[in-house]
């Protein structure tokens, strides 16, 4: 592909159109842009790995309109029924059995017998479901193991030349992956995300079980090393030592701050925008601020320890 569209609000059954015949399509959710295709398409499923150079034994999130959708794809009954009834539309994912005959490629699932599904928080993403009629395979509009893209600019300048079309959404107001719960039989925390696990665990009455050290990968997101800039990370630093860029938290001195009032929904907002920043200035060695590890504070955590890891 040699070129790639921005659509605005308006063209939103262009963007559809696309989805239906197998194209790819990123366009924006409330939490970060997601790169869409026809889940039931092989071809096009597979053109999601191949732009963004995605393992492919990493499964996919599979994007739908509502919960009637989502139960014809998966069996959604129990606690997990109780937990889309709360939380849908929204920043959750639920990792369910998947129904036979689904329809979906065999690719979304990595060979699992279980699918990743959500329902977004955004009135154009879910105009856009609706219109494609069909169920969207997204993970993130970027290339693998980079930083997750919260506007159209971003989609651009990592996938420009790889993709079809962006639908421009603006800026992402939640800004971090949605969460991601199984089941084994009980819920468990399979990534954190926009949604804590403090409000879900008290919805349930009870904290979410966490994944084993050894678990296999069963959901998007639990690469040891991903969302990581060009520079590498030193986390919990009160300083930065000398050669190192400063990103800040709370009240700190520090060349860009997720949040200067302590605010950990603006932190996780401006947590992918300030790591493109960084990139933009060429930082190469990164300084962290300690952040707290409650509420969003354990999805950002969790994003930053991934994206300073060792990288292959």
């Amino acid at each position: 592909m040699n070129t790639i569209a921005t659509l605005t609000l308006y063209e939103i059954a262009d963007a559809a159109a696309l989805l239906a015949r197998g194209r790819l399509v990123s366009f924006a959710t409330e939490t970060v842009y997601g790169l869409g295709a026809d889940a039931t398409d092989d071809r096009a499923v597979a053109a999601i790995f191949a732009a963004k150079d995605r393992p492919r034994f990493n499964p996919l999130i599979i994007h739908l309109a509502d919960l009637s959708d989502a139960s014809r794809l998966a069996v959604l009954d129990g606690v997990a029924l109780e937990l889309a009834r709360a939380f849908w539309p929204g920043p959750l994912t639920l990792v369910l059995p998947l129904r036979a005959g689904s329809g979906l490629s065999p690719l979304v699932t990595a060979g699992l017998d279980t699918v990743a599904v959500r329902i977004p928080d955004l009135p154009q993403a879910r105009d856009l479901l609706r219109r494609a009629a069909r169920p969207i395979a997204a993970p993130s509009a970027n290339p693998s193991g980079r930083v997750s893209p919260t506007t159209a600019q971003h989609v651009l300048d990592g996938l420009g030349g790889r993709i079809d079309a962006v639908l421009d959404g603006g800026a992402c107001g939640v800004g971090l992956e949605s969460t991601i719960v199984g089941f084994d039989p009980v819920p468990i925390l399979l990534r954190p995300g926009g949604l804590s696990a403090e409000i879900i665990a008290r919805h349930l009455g009870a904290p979410l079980a966490q994944p084993k050290a050894d678990a296999r990968i069963t959901a998007p997101g639990q690469l040891a090393s991903h969302y990581a800039p060009q520079g590498t990370l030193r986390l919990n630093a009160d300083r930065p030592d000398a050669g190192e860029t400063m990103l800040g938290f709370g009240p700190v001195t520090s060349d860009l701050n997720l949040s200067q009032t302590g605010d950990l929904a603006e932190a996780a907002a401006n947590l992918f925008r300030h790591l493109r920043t960084l990139d933009d200035r060429g930082v190469q060695r990164i300084a962290v601020s300690p952040i707290p590890d409650t509420g969003l504070g354990a999805a950002i955590n969790d994003r930053l320890r991934r994206a300073a890891a060792p990288r292959a």
